[in-house]
């Protein structure tokens, strides 16, 4: 983690405490492009299923955010899931950048939403 700047330290450490709160599979943060961030965990509900970042990019847009910065992913997949690079696009266009990380915050990869 040390590569990453300290703004993307906050987006691993709000994606890990948020996965770890609750035992959800994934956790996610984003950064939005004012500086707030939104961080959530893996909804899985018999009639709601989503993703993490899913529900980062859901929060973002009900604050008003114009757009995005750039998102974490702590999951145990190899890579982030088409969905989610594309909510992630749609809202912050394919530059976003976004850093993939295992469950304890160890960042895998990185890459952008396009």
């Amino acid at each position: 983690m040390t590569d990453l700047s300290a703004e993307d330290r906050k987006l691993v450490t709000l994606a890990r405490a948020t996965r770890a709160r609750v035992g959800a599979a994934e956790g996610a943060a984003v950064r939005d492009a004012d500086g707030r961030t939104y961080a959530a965990a893996t909804v899985d509900l018999p009639s709601l299923h989503l993703s993490a970042v899913q529900v980062c990019v859901a929060m973002a847009v009900a604050s008003g955010a114009k757009g995005l910065e750039a998102a974490v992913v702590l999951t145990e997949a190899d890579e982030p899931t088409t969905p989610d690079l594309s909510a992630l696009a749609d809202l912050g266009g394919p530059a976003v950048v976004v850093h993939l990380g295992d469950p304890r915050g160890t960042i895998r990869a990185t890459s952008t939403a396009g």
